[in-house]
């Protein structure tokens, strides 16, 4: 099933040339993305007192960044990342910016923030897929490749962890607006950071003699159509639904034990989980094939869900939320290297905006189904259907890669 490898190391991946120049400037960028649903919202409440705004401009401007991602992606793919990324770049800086100054004094218009914040997520630059298809060209053996997609999947993670903090630490001396205005500028200095780097020399797009593939639509059926790329889909969106359903039931679960600060804790072990996990699998040179791979992880995090919803108390928990953790990271790994292995050059950027549009939807799904549920049902049996879409999806998928 593995072997010791004798591939390079993480060293390895940051000494290859422009990789930590790259890797940074792509980083600051998407630290934007972990201060800003924390920053938008507290600053849409605000300006509007209401916790129903806030909740309905931050489901807009979710589900435009989420849904519109292959359709940036392809755009990526067409023009080239430094002709398409920096007019994306801007546009979102400056609607965030907008969107800063109308939330800084009570008042605001709730229709007003909805349409900007729709208009900003339509912008959403898609960082994270540009650097994974930059991985795909900086180091082009798959080892080393897979170690790359690990170590970006871990320091994105954490970046999701940390950005929060910094908006907590932010609110404490500033109007929650400030945050979107750091968001704002720190997306516009990361991307313009990384279409400056030597490393995106000569990706220009596609050629001009091929046939333009349009953002959305065809192109997306046909991508879709590959069966490699529909596993990663479909298992990252299980992934997802899972994850979503978790973030809830986690809170759900310390508050029924008399112990709510303790979440913090308990969301804590699924991140540290995730981390070492994804170093973990990164460092292992796997025999097993990729997409047979992806099912075993998407497996076991549906029943590391299920054990976790019989745990007797908190401790227990924290624990099997850990080890649930483990598998998180190195499903979203793989599922990203299928993407890649699975398109040509061309469409690899939006390969990995699927795999992550499947992931984030699913996750929105699944918070939003299970609030349906809990109170309504034992926590017990809550858990136990937030693992079934991952265990369906990874037996669909595998019972398509045996055929």
């Amino acid at each position: 099933m593995l072997s010791p490898s004798h591939a390079p190391s993480y060293a390895t991946v940051l000494r290859t040339r422009h990789a930590c120049r790259t890797f940074g400037a792509a980083l600051l960028g998407r630290l934007s993305y972990g201060m800003v649903s924390l920053s938008l919202m507290l600053a849409v409440k605000e300006a509007t007192g209401s916790y129903s705004v806030a909740g309905a401009v931050m489901a807009l401007f979710g589900a435009t960044s989420v849904f519109l991602s292959p359709a940036r992606a392809a755009l990526i793919d067409r023009y080239g990342p430094r002709r398409a990324l920096p007019p994306m770049a801007a546009a979102y800086a400056l609607l965030l910016s907008v969107l800063a100054y109308a939330t800084w004094q009570p008042g605001a218009s709730g229709l007003r923030l909805g349409a900007l914040a729709v208009t900003a997520g339509a912008c959403t630059p898609p960082l994270g897929p540009v650097m994974r298809t930059v991985w795909s060209s900086l180091v082009p053996d798959r080892e080393l490749l897979q170690r790359a997609y690990s170590l970006d999947g871990v320091a994105e993670e954490l970046l999701f962890v940390t950005g929060p903090l910094l908006v907590g630490l932010l609110v404490r001396f500033a109007e929650p607006a400030a945050g979107v205005a750091v968001s704002a500028a720190l997306v516009l200095v990361g991307a313009s950071a990384l279409v400056s780097s030597p490393a995106l020399r000569g990706t220009s797009g596609r050629p001009s003699g091929t046939t333009p593939l349009p953002p959305s639509g065809p192109s997306g059926k046909r991508l879709l159509g590959d069966v490699g790329l529909r596993h990663a889909a479909v298992v990252s969106a299980g992934v997802g639904l899972c994850l979503g359903a978790l973030d809830l039931l986690l809170v759900a679960f310390t508050e029924e034990h008399h112990q709510g600060a303790s979440v913090a804790w308990v969301l804590a072990a699924l991140s540290a989980g995730s981390a070492v996990g994804g170093l973990a699998y990164g460092a292992v040179s796997w025999r097993l094939p990729s997409r047979l791979r992806l099912t075993v992880l998407g497996t076991a995090l549906g029943v590391s869900s299920v054990a976790a919803g019989v745990s007797p108390n908190v401790y227990v928990l924290v624990a099997v939320v850990a080890a649930a953790g483990l598998f998180v990271a190195p499903a979203i790994t793989t599922a990203y290297l299928i993407a890649d292995e699975s398109v040509g050059a061309g469409s690899r950027t939006q390969a990995g905006a699927w795999v992550n549009t499947a992931l984030n939807a699913g996750s929105s799904g699944g918070t939003a189904a299970v609030g349906l549920l809990v109170g309504r049902l034992p926590l017990t049996v809550c858990f136990t259907l937030a693992a079934a879409p991952v265990l369906l999806c990874a037996a669909f998928a595998f019972g398509r890669y045996r055929r």
